[in-house]
């Protein structure tokens, strides 16, 4: 592998920049690759000012853990009683559907407690049906969508507390 170099995208001062762009433009997730090498930012917690995970692989596939970093918040913190809770949020563009057919239960409802893991949602693009795993742990604090209901990309669809 070769040092860094003038267009080298894991310089840390570009590092630094994306993650600035992150928070400035609410992203959760960047990927980015230049030949073998790949980093990924990802926001591990969606309130403003969470801290971002960076990570490098090399080639052997490898990760480790470069470090948190916290960029200014550009919007005013959420409410106190709304601050310990996680986000949910579309990962698509789609339709939202709370249950695997009409007349089934819902796969969760407010007070049902989680695993990462869980099916908390199906979200119809393109005539595929995508389960949405919860990614997170704790007790559903609330259902932001209605089912039948169409989602844009990032749009937040359950409130989560991660203490219960």
């Amino acid at each position: 592998m070769s040092d860094a170099g003038p267009g080298d995208v894991f310089d840390l001062k570009k590092l630094r920049q994306l993650v600035v762009l992150m928070n400035d433009h609410e992203l959760s997730e960047i990927d980015l690759r230049q030949g073998a090498m790949r980093i990924r930012l990802r926001r591990q917690f969606e309130l403003p000012g969470a801290p971002v995970e960076v990570r490098h692989a090399g080639l052997r596939g490898g990760a480790t853990t470069g470090g948190e970093t916290r960029g200014a918040a550009s919007a005013p913190p959420p409410p106190p009683s709304d601050q310990h809770l996680v986000v949910i949020k579309s990962p698509m563009v789609g339709t939202f559907y709370a249950a695997p057919s009409p007349d089934a239960p819902p796969f969760v409802k407010v007070g049902d407690r989680i695993g990462r893991e869980t099916t908390v949602c199906i979200i119809e693009a393109m005539k595929v049906f995508n389960e949405i795993p919860a990614e997170t742990a704790g007790q559903i604090a609330a259902v932001l969508v209605e089912s039948g209901a169409p989602v844009e990309f990032g749009q937040a669809l359950f409130k989560v507390d991660p203490r219960q």
